[in-house]
């Protein structure tokens, strides 16, 4: 096994090799492979091909940010970078972006396989994803201690196993219509969670990666979800925010029973609402997570290009918000 894997790295290498080097303010396709990156839930390639932007003036960028950017289900690369704007906002803010794409032999649905067991322990598709993001900051010097990671929905709860797994890789992290990490085992069991929110063990993933990362854990995290999502219960942020409490540091005794969350910090922005329950969450004085529910949005990017599926441009544009988010971290 571990002689054909290293056949496959071998090839994939060499079909990078072959490709020209990528242009700022265009759009190139790259690919990468993990040893660990096969996966329980589908005989799937351990790679999986990636989008790269470079911004415009990259020449003149010394060791700029990266930005991880995750599509959902039923979308590509391509389909998420024009519905976020996402190439603008790396023009204008100076980041390099990286888009993976999720292969139809492992999802057919192009969803990450987030209830993947091997996924959500760190391997399989969090494995490669990871090695991508790794290669990039080596290939093309960028700031080792400004990786960023944003994903929506699948790519959300994918994003969330990247942050646990490897929080030493990454800065911060942003979830949208997401999902909490390591709460489903199997396709049944990820569409209960996502229509109830888990039942239990949230916690426990939480304190078990904390504990992975010797207690020295601080990937401080944005939670957006809307209020009217019917495919990803809004329960699931208040679990995703338990989540990042407590992998942040937050003591486990001082967290509120079953669905709940201490009371929010003072409230940075102006839209927030302690109503909801929005709001900044510190641990310390350290930020560790801050909820924002959407009033009126369903299960769709915010303020997204409307003529792309699963974005919607009626509501505040969660691209400035999550790149703000990036920014101050």
């Amino acid at each position: 096994m571990n002689n054909l894997l290293s056949k496959a790295a071998a090839f994939a290498r060499r079909l990078v090799a072959r490709r020209p080097a990528p242009q700022p303010g265009r759009f190139a396709l790259r690919q990468k492979s993990s040893l660990h990156g096969l996966i329980n839930v589908a005989a799937a390639p351990p790679w999986r091909e990636y989008l790269l932007y470079l911004p415009r003036g990259m020449d003149r960028l010394r060791q700029p940010p990266l930005v991880v950017w995750i599509h959902g289900c039923r979308q590509d690369p391509e389909e998420f970078a024009a519905g976020t704007r996402i190439a603008r906002y790396a023009d204008e803010r100076g980041f390099v972006v990286l888009l993976p794409r999720q292969n139809r032999l492992a999802n057919p649905e192009r969803c990450w396989n987030w209830f993947d067991r091997r996924t959500a322990r760190g391997l399989g598709e969090t494995a490669i994803v990871a090695a991508q993001a790794a290669e990039v900051v080596e290939s093309f010097n960028l700031d080792r201690r400004r990786v960023y990671l944003a994903g929506l929905s699948s790519g959300g709860a994918l994003a969330a196993a990247l942050a646990f797994h490897a929080p030493r890789l990454f800065r911060a992290v942003a979830i949208h219509s997401g999902v909490p990490c390591g709460v489903a085992s199997d396709a049944a069991d990820a569409a209960d969670v996502m229509a109830h929110g888990p039942k239990r063990g949230a916690e426990e993933v939480a304190l078990q990666a904390r504990a992975a990362a010797h207690g020295e854990a601080r990937v401080p995290a944005l939670i957006v979800h809307g209020a009217e999502d019917r495919v990803v219960a809004p329960v699931n942020a208040i679990h995703l925010a338990r989540q990042f409490l407590l992998f942040n540091g937050f003591d486990p005794a001082a967290l509120p029973k079953g669905a709940g969350l201490p009371r929010p910090g003072m409230l940075s922005l102006p839209f927030l609402s302690s109503e909801r329950g929005d709001g900044d969450y510190y641990v310390g004085r350290r930020l560790a997570a801050r909820r924002v529910t959407i009033p009126g949005l369903g299960h769709a990017w915010s303020g997204g290009e409307p003529s792309r599926p699963y974005f919607d441009s009626e509501h505040l544009e969660a691209t400035r918000l999550v790149c703000d988010f990036f920014a101050a971290h």
